[in-house]
């Protein structure tokens, strides 16, 4: 059954901060510094701006209209704009969200637990953070338990809906501001103190030769990429609870420029602080996410001028905002998943409670296995978590690439149309440009809601700027992977290649074998043996399963026109259900479940 009626965000600026709080998260505050530290400080800015523009933007633009339009997450989302066929995409992007947030949850715990510490003073001047680290990521007990405590506020946060999202978001995403801002002026002083104001400088200088490498290049578009969220499917989770007049082109660039801004506001505070305290500056920045982190950052802040009560504030500021940027990740995250099982008949309450308590038990492995000490630097590092990321950090790429491919099938299936409406056969480049590739532009981006008009730019970025950005990806990756990786194809490698296209493989393929049987349709036995029998001997049938889309008041607008919009059993809330179908033999039989589920929706 299906929820009891649609749900939306109050306005605008509730869904800029809920779709500004997907964005933002650790990646902006830990990995940020990290790449301009290691790519000549403002040399690092230039690529990462200008993909900002090139992939960032334009695809959370195309995310945000086809969420509104659909009215879905992201199965259903792929189901009604690729068709039936490809509703397995959808799932792709949903699993690669959730199986980031299995391990996601055991850093947001991580984040959790130093600010604890902070606050209590555990991070003080006198401490050996290596110590610290160590003694906590090898305490099993004490990992999962704030690892527990992410989830269970994650929980919390989105069991009544888009309005509870909202809210918790806001609240979140205000007091990051805030906290940021107070830790940046402090680093600011501390950078002042001898004169050089030479954190600073570096960040914003631009070095030419860095920009002749092109890793600063590479590592601008994988930043851009990963920081925004971009292809992700979170702002197509969030789109879904637009209103109706809600523009997609200003709050996809506010919500891009937002993150943007946090990303800079938290490497001037990282770059400030490690500048004026450490000798070696750039080796500590480049000294990996976990090190400057957890490690180097507890010492630096503890040397803050103005005693113990400012250093104490320091550190605490910082990992209090790390863990509220973490957390507003992780609620859109599990929304995502949430989503999709409400789209599909499940009730929020009960779906809210499965898709946490797989988080939590999916996320142990992550928490507590394989936990080694690096023999040079005695230092803890989870190896378990690192593989898992590893694995599925560039999954993400593909979702963002099915969500191109969407676009370019529905350009084509325009243009086809529009061939036999004007009783024209054959190929015309031009017709094709005009009447194909600017049609997904045209139908549902510049609609007359949006406040910036989208030109022909957008489309010559999504038809071809963006293949080429992902190959460059994709093949960079493999690249760094065959040159610096040791045995680089043994499948027992965890940093190799083949362990990656493994679960790729495998995961891909059993979400195509499941499209048929699981994804667009459900299989309901034809004699009395439980499901799993039913299967096994083949006594069972398939029947359509319903897809039901969350369409606040006034917000009705036409899907007939979509590869998928066709299917009857793709309803509003609170319709009712065909009571018959046509199966594959061509043959009309009744619906299951129609009268019981069309008077509960």
């Amino acid at each position: 059954m299906s929820e009891g009626g649609s749900d939306e965000f109050s306005g605008r600026l509730g869904l800029i901060f809920a779709t500004i709080g997907a964005a933002i998260g650790t990646g902006n505050i830990w990995r940020f510094p990290r790449m301009v530290g290691a790519n000549g400080g403002g040399s690092f800015l230039v690529p990462w701006l200008i993909f900002l523009f090139l992939w960032s933007v334009p695809l959370i633009i195309a995310e945000f209209a086809l969420g509104k339009r659909s009215r879905t997450g992201t199965v259903g989302t792929f189901r009604i704009f690729a068709g039936k066929r490809f509703a397995w995409m959808g799932l792709w992007t949903a699993w690669i969200s959730t199986a980031i947030g299995f391990y996601y949850a055991v850093v947001t715990g991580w984040c959790i637990n130093y600010f604890q510490t902070a606050i209590r003073g555990g991070l003080g001047s006198e401490v050996d953070t290596v110590e610290v680290w160590n003694s906590f990521l090898q305490n099993p007990m004490e990992v999962v338990f704030f690892q527990a405590i992410a989830v269970a506020i994650t929980m919390l946060a989105i069991w009544k809906g888009a309005k509870a999202i909202e809210k918790v978001n806001v609240s979140l995403m205000i007091s990051l501001f805030v906290l940021l801002f107070a830790a940046l002026f402090l680093s600011f002083v501390m950078d002042l103190e001898d004169g050089s104001l030479d954190g600073f400088v570096y960040m914003f200088s631009i070095q030419p030769e860095y920009l002749m490498q092109p890793e600063t290049w590479i590592n601008g578009l994988s930043q851009s990429a990963w920081s925004c969220s971009a292809g992700m499917g979170m702002a197509i989770t969030y789109s879904v609870y637009m209103r109706k007049d809600e523009d997609t082109t200003l709050n996809a660039a506010t919500m891009c420029l937002a993150n943007n801004s946090i990303s800079i506001i938290a490497g001037l505070t990282v770059m400030m602080a490690v500048f004026a305290v450490v000798d070696d500056p750039l080796a500590a920045v480049s000294g990996g996410s976990s090190a400057i982190t957890f490690l180097v950052l507890p010492e630096v802040f503890a040397q803050a001028p103005g005693g113990p009560v400012v250093q104490l504030a320091m550190v605490t500021m910082f990992f209090l905002a790390l863990s509220f940027a973490a957390l507003t990740s992780m609620i859109s995250t599990v929304e995502l998943c949430v989503r999709n099982f409400v789209d599909h008949g499940i009730e929020r309450p009960q779906a809210v409670g499965f898709t946490s308590l797989a988080i939590f038990f999916f996320g142990l492995p992550s928490a507590v296995t394989w936990i080694l000490v690096d023999d040079s630097t005695g230092v803890a590092f989870p190896q378990f978590l690192e593989v898992q990321d590893h694995i599925w950090g560039y999954g993400l790429m593909f979702s963002g690439l099915f969500i191109a491919y969407s676009i370019w099938k529905y350009g084509w299936n325009r243009y086809r149309v529009w061939q036999e409406e004007n009783d024209i056969s054959g190929f015309s480049l031009r017709d094709y440009l005009d009447n194909g590739v600017s049609s997904f532009r045209d139908d549902f981006i510049n609609t007359g809601d949006n406040d910036w008009w989208i030109g022909k730019w957008w489309d010559y970025i999504m038809y071809l700027g963006f293949p080429l950005m992902f190959s460059v990806l994709i093949l960079s990756y493999f690249a760094d992977m065959l040159v610096n990786v040791e045995n680089p194809w043994d499948p027992t490698n965890a940093n190799g290649i083949s362990i990656i296209l493994l679960f790729w493989g495998i995961t891909a393929g059993l979400f195509i074998g499941l499209n048929r049987f699981i994804i667009i349709n459900r299989i309901v036995p034809t004699t009395g043996n439980p499901w799993p029998l039913a299967v096994l001997s083949g006594n069972f049938t398939l029947e359509p399963r319903p897809l039901y889309r969350n369409v606040p008041e006034g917000a009705e607008v036409p899907i007939d026109t979509l590869p998928g919009g066709e299917d009857p059993f793709i309803v509003e809330v609170g319709e009712a259900l065909p009571e018959s179908f046509v199966d594959d033999y061509g043959e009309t039989r009744p619906h299951t479940g129609s009268s019981i589920e069309a008077e509960l929706a």
